[in-house]
């Protein structure tokens, strides 16, 4: 029996294929509406509690966005069902004018929006055409219902050049002051993001200590206000050099099986659990065909490719065999372990099968 269960199906899809993306491209499907009510009979009698949501790439993309996240509200429990995420579809705001509303009577304060600088090169990583004045349609859409925009951007060498547009739009849209004006403050930060999904064929072009200084000044006061630190450093890591040498000096081994497990169920039905990228490197087995039960205990038996590994292979193994002790690239210790854990699964064959 966990503690409670996380269950998010992806119903609908998302309308972007960005280029930077950690959960990869799955294709768009259409998952019946009833299979909500499905998932949760099933998994339910496995936990405490229960939490459902309809999406895990792109939040309220269905036309139902509303019937939906009421089925969900409804199916999830006893624990309350959690507040809406400051996470909205962008493809909707500019579509929908009853969506924002609908947000800020959620109680919704902020959403995220992400930019990689200016237009040509953010709807290059968004994937799609007119991203980047979607964007900006949305920020004004926002804050006329009260919702404050946070901007966060994503950092490599390809478009360190770049991030000085995105300050240039903050200061143009006085961002700062409007946001006050409807009684909310402007958040903005800049990372490099998590080195797995489609980002991590970006890992030639990944940020190294010298970039840092690249970083216009207001986002990285904001960089250091959102993560509560107080050297940029501290955001984006240490270099892999550093980290390599010290999982060298590091025999141990670990389990990512929790009492409270999140679980992506994808268009096909296939389970993941919520540790990377949706792959055949985590698949625990397909919900339809296998059932909750048996999902459930490949999980608990950490039997998908990762899980073993990292559950039988010491570090300091994986260290020696994908490791790069000269590098200089930028990363935090539990994303660099996750990458050298798929690097050692792709030498060993474990992605073929």
């Amino acid at each position: 029996m966990f503690h409670s269960i996380t269950l998010c199906l992806d119903m609908k899809g998302c309308p972007n294929r960005c280029r930077h993306c950690w959960m990869g491209w799955g294709p768009n499907g259409d998952i019946p509406e009833e299979d909500l009510a499905a998932a949760a009979a099933d998994f339910a009698p496995f936990a405490e509690s229960l939490e459902l949501h309809d999406w895990d790439r792109e939040p309220d993309y269905s036309d139902r966005y509303r019937e939906r996240w009421e089925l969900c509200r409804r199916l999830s429990g006893p624990r309350p069902h959690p507040p809406h995420f400051e996470l909205a579809s962008v493809w909707r705001l500019v579509r929908d004018g009853s969506y924002a509303p609908w947000l800020a009577g959620m109680g919704v304060e902020a959403v995220q929006l992400t930019l990689f600088g200016g237009e040509e090169i953010t709807d290059w990583y968004t994937g799609r055409k007119g991203a980047y004045r979607e964007i900006l349609r949305a920020i004004e859409i926002l804050l006329q219902n009260g919702i404050a925009p946070r901007i966060q951007a994503f950092a490599s060498k390809r478009n360190l050049s770049e991030l000085s547009q995105v300050e240039a739009l903050m200061e143009t849209l006085d961002l700062d002051r409007r946001c006050r004006e409807i009684g909310r403050e402007f958040a903005c930060f800049v990372h490099q993001g998590s080195c797995d999904g489609k980002n991590m064929a970006f890992y030639d072009e990944w940020v190294t200590p010298e970039d840092l200084e690249q970083i216009p000044d207001r986002l990285a006061a904001g960089t250091l206000k959102h993560f509560q630190a107080k050297t940029l450093l501290d955001v984006f890591g240490q270099t892999e050099g550093e980290l390599c040498r010290q999982l060298l000096a590091d025999g141990s081994t670990a389990s990512y099986v929790s009492d409270d497990p999140v679980f992506f169920i994808d268009s096909g039905y296939d389970v993941y659990p919520n540790i990377s990228t949706p792959s055949p490197l985590w698949r625990l087995g397909n919900w339809k065909r296998d059932g909750a039960r048996a999902v459930l205990d490949a999980y608990a038996a950490s039997r998908s490719p990762a899980q073993h590994a990292r559950l039988t292979v010491p570090l300091n193994q994986m260290a020696r065999s994908g490791g790069a002790p000269d590098s200089r690239r930028l990363f935090g210790r539990e994303d660099y372990i996750t990458l050298l854990l798929h690097r050692h699964c792709a030498a060993s064959g474990a992605l073929t099968h």
